[in-house]
């Protein structure tokens, strides 16, 4: 890609820009851990759903979109798109108690929730397994992914990138905390959604690609059924691995970031921050909406184009002669396609890759820092120490935490592999994190158990893949899953409940709905809860309906298929007035916000 004056300017206009919310806001963010870790619990909702879906508009999810819809046609998206109903889980059942909590971050509910040395080890061992080396392998597959757009648009090797786009993200999220990641979420989100549809449209004016018509029946003629949203049925071996078990159990037992059951890092980061637990609701919802009906059609576009452009690897691979070979893979099919942007669109292209980056990378600090300073630090090395202390380790952690990721960074080839290891990694222990919120039997044994096994056995398919017996992928997740939930299950029943003077304060400030807590509601007395499991499926069902409704109507609306198009724009519209109609009707919380 050769870049103008005009697009510098552009990049460096772009880049500016953000610095004045981390200029103005760091002050703000070192006066204590609050306004650091979780912007003074004052955020709005529409800052909080723009920034979760900038967060999650990495450098690296394009990439996986294009590898997935190359591989496998557009309905691999389902690996995915599945994650919505954990998120309107999320949403209807989970934001308001997340807030309702009043914890600083999700590692402190273990305290709260559960009693004795099982808790602080729960929270110990998650804030240096999530918030270290979890974390720091996060940053390595975005890294990767900005190795792979440089090497193709300029040719850069890995050093060079890396040097470049470390140094500044550092710096925001060292300096501004969460406030400022938010704030400079909302920009970045605004310059990268526009060019993510810049680099749809002129995808389609690629050569040979002949615009929209041309390009869906090419597709079409030289690839039959890529263009499905369904996978087709003929082939249930695909169709169980990418539709069946993702829509039944990889849902609701995978913990994966962005996507946890019953929310979790950064998502329940950005509960914690919000002003109300209402904020803390709608701002889910605005981000399950953004992600899954407004994002995913134009990398589906570019990735349908590439496969004109580019139809095999070689091409890839003849065309940036100067990329080296391992690096080819079909994720960079989508870099490779943004060199047909005209002047003025490119250096704008150019400014979303980099501001995608690191909105995903400096929530990924923050959120990270939060957990080694808060939850480790602070909770079991140095206690009692001022707030500005605090803060500024938690500054130098933040720069640690990059430096670490960019030393992992050439861990994975492929934005597919990456996705595929954190999926593996944290199957089976989704049912604890939905339960415990209901069930009061579950223990902090029941977390350790879980987490142990569901490691063990993924690791153990690891191994055998390595050594040459490799298990595939769908029968993997069910074994971990079964295994999982067996063991912590099991372990659940052989230990000691957490004893009633904990559950009753958990109680008293959460107020969790139903039978699950009954118990615990007679002995405190508070028979009231302000949330009701009836309304919250109701409102899961036709959340699900409208988003999904939206995303297959958009589909309908690009494939020219107007029958299909319509019938679900009709669901769509009836969804969101059932849900208004709904919200409406429920009363709105009447406890007290921290």
């Amino acid at each position: 890609m050769h870049l103008t004056a005009l697009d510098w300017v552009i990049v460096v206009v772009s880049l500016g820009v953000t610095f004045v919310p981390a200029i103005v806001l760091a002050r703000r963010a070192g006066k204590n851990t609050t306004e650091f870790f979780a912007a003074g619990r004052q955020a709005p909702w529409w800052l909080i759903g723009i920034s979760l879906v900038a967060t999650t508009f990495s450098t690296d999810t394009p990439n996986l979109v294009t590898n997935l819809v190359r591989e496998g046609g557009v309905a691999e998206n389902w690996v995915w798109w599945s994650f919505l109903l954990t998120g309107m889980a999320t949403v209807f059942f989970y934001a308001r108690l997340w807030r309702r909590s009043g914890v600083l971050t999700d590692l402190e509910f273990y305290e709260l929730r559960y009693e004795g040395k099982a808790a602080s080890f729960v929270r110990g061992f998650r804030a240096v397994y999530l918030g270290f080396f979890f974390n720091c392998f996060i940053i390595a597959t975005v890294n990767l992914a900005a190795v792979k757009i440089a090497a193709v648009l300029f040719g850069w090797p890995r050093w060079e990138t890396l040097l470049f786009v470390a140094f500044v993200p550092i710096i925001f999220a060292a300096a501004a905390g969460l406030w400022g990641v938010m704030v400079t979420d909302m920009i970045q989100f605004c310059i990268t959604i526009t060019g993510a549809f810049a680099a749809a449209f002129f995808a389609l004016h690629a050569p040979g690609v002949g615009g929209l018509a041309g390009a869906i029946a090419k597709v079409h003629l030289a690839h039959p059924g890529m263009l499905s949203i369904l996978p087709s049925f003929q082939d249930w071996q695909t169709t169980l691995a990418i539709f069946i078990i993702p829509l039944t159990v990889q849902w609701w037992s995978v913990w994966y970031p962005g996507a946890e059951p019953g929310g979790g890092s950064y998502v329940a980061q950005r509960m914690l921050s919000a002003k109300t637990e209402n904020d803390s609701l709608f701002g889910t919802l605005a981000f399950q909406v953004m992600h899954y009906a407004l994002r995913p059609w134009p990398w589906i576009i570019v990735a349908l184009a590439s496969t004109i452009v580019y139809p095999t690897l070689a091409s890839i691979h003849s065309a940036f002669p100067a990329v080296p070979k391992s690096l080819i893979g079909d994720d960079i099919a989508y870099p490779a396609m943004l060199v047909f942007l005209p002047s003025g669109f490119a250096g704008l292209m150019v400014a979303g890759i980099f501001a995608a980056y690191r909105s995903t990378i400096e929530t990924h600090l923050n959120w990270g820092t939060s957990y080694l300073v808060h939850d480790l630090y602070r909770r079991f090395m140095r206690k009692g120490a001022d707030e500005r202390h605090y803060v500024l380790v938690g500054r130098i952690v933040t720069v640690v935490l990059m430096i670490c990721g960019v030393a992992l960074t050439l861990v994975f080839d492929t934005a597919k592999q990456g996705f595929e290891f954190l999926l593996t990694i944290g199957a089976g222990t989704g049912l604890i994190y939905l339960l415990r919120w209901y069930w009061s039997r579950i223990n902090a044994w029941s977390e350790v158990a879980g987490m142990a096994v569901s490691f063990v056995v993924s690791v153990s398919f690891l191994v055998a893949a390595k050594m040459g017996h490799p298990v595939p992928d769908t029968v993997a997740l069910l074994i971990t899953v079964g295994v999982t939930t067996v063991a912590w299950l099991t372990v659940t029943f052989l230990t000691p409940p957490v004893d009633d003077a904990t559950l009753a304060a958990f109680y008293a400030r959460v107020r969790p709905p139903g039978p699950g807590w009954a118990r615990i509601r007679a002995l405190t007395g508070i028979a009231h809860s302000p949330d009701s499991p009836a309304a919250s499926l109701g409102a899961w069902v036709l959340g699900l309906a409208a988003v999904y409704g939206a995303l297959f109507a958009t589909g309908g609306f690009v494939y020219g298929a107007q029958a299909m198009a319509i019938i679900w724009t009709i669901v769509t519209l009836a969804a969101v007035i059932g849900l208004v109609l709904l919200v409406k009707r429920t009363p709105s919380p009447q406890i007290a916000q921290e």
